[in-house]
């Protein structure tokens, strides 16, 4: 995946002549390396005479005719079109789709070809989620939240998640496209309606490629659609990718129904949380939503882009991009958020960390090993930080993921499974980042009970009073 944050670089669909293409890359982006297959220019153009590259003719377009063969020529142009044509919100979906589909087809970097899913694996899938679930009635109140079981191939990981994804990058995407507008001196903005429609179009281009670069390898990693943390699949559905869990034990010495089961497990076990705490859904997006709203977005390097960009060199303005515009401003509001999208990352992770402990350390003689892999796989900010932080400048990563679980534990041994899970019913029982510091202080700490208040709210609802009944008493 680029480490851009607005790559132009659309993936090339099994080039005939791979070589051909690192010629054309002055630069060295080349293709297979994540670059842009027609060189550094996000149209097509870049190195060719006359269009920045040695030797310049005087008339670029016949240079462009005179060096590019037709399909290499359609497909600039084809992009170019797709770029200011594009006229919905501030990402062009249809073109980070059409990228995920690319770069999943050309397969992993380790040769690994997406294939569609087997009735064996299906099968296997299946019994796997039905078995984690029988495990898990054992140690959480909280009932089964899958209600199918399926094994989806990358690309049906990709469609699957993308309306997940649209719903979190968005709001980012949405600070962008109006930077780019406003770029444009105050008394030049009426004036240059056209233009700035034209890089508002760019703009969701920009975001819909690297998108699609961005979860498409993201589809040869995930095995399952809670990797992040987040719930990026339909509700109820409990998914596994059979092709990427193979790869995920390939070199873990772990017989591999126990790591398809111990995956169930997780995977089950977040569905679990998802299905049955209702606010947790919107409290999660809501926490990335809140800290993208305190990004801040350097503008002046959109300006000093706008202003010396040169028609015949469009790729200065992806060399300024590519620098990254995104700045977290450093106020309370923006720190609070931050607090409160690790806290709940942490809670979520912790939990299923721990529940699924609890269900697998007398079951899978490798589950201690599994647990500690996963862990790290997490905590060192895997695909998914890397996504987000290339995307929107913000990392998933559960930093305190083993405090959360040690918490979790703590809960389950003073107050039993029910008294543990029952914190999920509302946000302002979960412990804080506080909490998470001093975990027996909040484990011991005497809460209050509402019982009595819900009673009397509920007979005042009735028309009732305290005092009626006990004056009939």
């Amino acid at each position: 995946m680029s480490d851009t944050p607005f790559g132009f670089g659309l993936p090339p669909e099994e080039p005939e002549n791979g070589d051909e293409g690192k010629k054309k890359d002055p630069a060295g982006g080349g293709q297979g390396s994540g670059g842009n297959p027609f060189g550094a220019n996000p149209f097509g153009f870049g190195g060719l005479p006359g269009m920045g590259g040695p030797g310049g003719a005087d008339n670029p377009f016949a240079a462009m005719f005179g060096s590019l063969n037709p399909n290499d020529l359609g497909a600039a142009f084809q992009q170019l079109g797709q770029m200011l044509s594009y006229e919905g919100g501030p990402v062009n979906w249809d073109m980070a789709k059409q990228i995920a589909r690319q770069v999943v087809a050309q397969g992993t970097a380790d040769g690994t070809k997406d294939a569609s899913v087997g009735p064996a694996e299906k099968s296997a899938v299946e019994e796997a989620v039905r078995l984690a679930d029988l495990w898990l009635d054992q140690v959480t109140s909280l009932p089964s939240g899958a209600n199918t079981a399926v094994a989806w191939s990358r690309a049906e990981w990709v469609e699957a998640t993308l309306p997940a994804w649209q719903q979190l990058v968005d709001p980012v995407a949405e600070r962008v496209g109006t930077a780019m507008g406003d770029v444009l001196p105050e008394e030049m903005q009426a004036m240059a309606g056209p233009l700035i429609g034209m890089m508002r179009s760019m703009g969701g281009a920009m975001f819909g490629q690297q998108i699609g670069q961005a979860v498409g390898a993201l589809a040869g990693e995930v095995v399952g659609s809670t990797d992040v943390g987040l719930p990026l699949g339909p509700a109820g559905r409990a998914a596994l990718l059979p092709l990427n869990i193979e790869a995920f034990g390939k070199d873990l010495g772990v017989p591999s129904d126990e790591v398809r089961l111990y995956l169930a497990l997780r995977e089950a076990a977040h569905q679990r949380l998802f299905a049955h705490v209702p606010w947790l859904r919107a409290h999660l997006f809501g926490a990335v939503e809140g800290y993208a709203r305190g990004i801040k977005v350097d503008t002046s390097k959109l300006e000093e882009a706008v202003g010396q960009l040169d028609p015949t060199h469009p790729e200065q303005l992806q060399e300024a991009l590519q620098q990254g515009m995104f700045q977290p401003e450093d106020t309370p509001e923006q720190k609070a958020a931050l607090a409160r999208l690790e806290t709940a990352l942490a809670l979520v992770e912790g939990w299923v960390d721990a529940v699924v402990h609890e269900a697998a350390k007398s079951r899978l003689t490798s589950a201690d090993a599994l647990r500690e892999t996963l862990r790290r796989r997490r905590a060192s900010g895997g695909p998914a930080e890397q996504t987000f932080a290339t995307l929107i400048g913000l990392e998933l990563r559960p930093r305190r993921l083993r405090d959360a679980a040690r918490l979790w534990a703590s809960l389950t041994d003073a107050r039993g499974v029910d008294g543990r899970d029952g914190l999920w019913e509302h946000p302002d029982m979960l412990p804080t980042a506080t909490d998470l510091d001093d975990p027996d202080g909040f484990v011991h700490r005497e809460h209050l009970d509402f019982s009595e208040l819900d009673k009397m709210l509920g007979e005042a609802a009735k028309g009732e009073s305290p005092e009626d009944g006990d004056g009939e008493k």
